[in-house]
């Protein structure tokens, strides 16, 4: 029963637009820029930095970096269960403008352009290699670097903020509890579960901002906190239109 409700909560978790909004090919100087991507089928950018970033798991995860010419620090983002990189782009160059931010996003594995299947550990392979990437590329410290996780890209974000002890900070945006916990109105964590939030939340010791609408009408609603222990983390509520946002 463990293993079926595990799997229904997977498939319910990962929606990766099909066919994918765009595509990679080497950029015109990519030999010489470090093996540079350029992403086609979408708007130009001469901005954006593409790569393909091998995972842990021999996969190859498609990041995207735009440079804010004065910013002092970086977002990396990740996004949620039914978009891909193509279809942000118009939101991350409005974050870049308005916040004076570097951007990082990426798309997990069976996103986009990234290769292997969606899955739970493969988001954390993923956003493992971003981040890699990030402090060997780009020389990105802990200090510097803002965790945004939304919808269930909460939970690479937490998996990763978990075990960094010096993160400027972390958003959640309509973030799970876990992924049984979206199907099912338990009040422990069950072992065949996926995306443990309510549990590794404990682990993260920066400020931490929740951003989530109750229009379900049950139970308080979310509220913005700058402290992962008052953060309401026990109080989220599913979004009544979609389970995983």
């Amino acid at each position: 029963m463990g293993n079926v409700t595990s799997s229904v909560a997977a498939r319910l978790a990962f929606f990766p637009p099909e066919p994918a909004t765009y595509g990679v090919e080497p950029a015109q100087d990519g030999a010489a820029a470090g093996g540079l991507l350029r992403m086609t089928g979408v708007s130009s950018d001469a901005g954006v930095e593409v790569r393909a970033l091998p995972t842990r798991v021999g996969t190859r995860v498609v990041s995207a970096f735009w440079r804010h010419p004065s910013a002092r620090l970086t977002l990396l983002y990740s996004h949620g269960n039914a978009a891909d990189l193509g279809q942000m782009l118009g939101l991350f160059l409005e974050l870049r403008a308005h916040l004076r931010v570097n951007i990082m996003s990426y798309d997990y594995s069976g996103y986009g352009a990234s290769t292997g299947k969606p899955s739970e550990y493969n988001t954390y392979y993923d956003i493992e290699a971003v981040y890699d990437c990030l402090k060997k590329e780009y020389g990105i410290e802990e200090e510097e670097l803002i965790l945004y996780g939304q919808s269930v890209g909460s939970g690479p974000t937490l998996h990763l903020a978990s075990r960094l002890e010096k993160l400027r900070g972390v958003v959640l945006h309509s973030g799970i509890l876990s992924g049984i916990r979206v199907l099912y109105p338990v009040k422990v964590t069950l072992w065949f579960d996926i995306f443990k939030n309510i549990d590794k939340i404990k682990q993260v010791d920066c400020p931490v901002l929740v951003i989530h609408q109750n229009i379900s009408g049950r139970g308080q609603p979310m509220t913005s906190s700058t402290s992962p222990t008052a953060s309401g983390c026990g109080s989220w509520q599913r979004k009544s239109t979609s389970p995983y946002g």
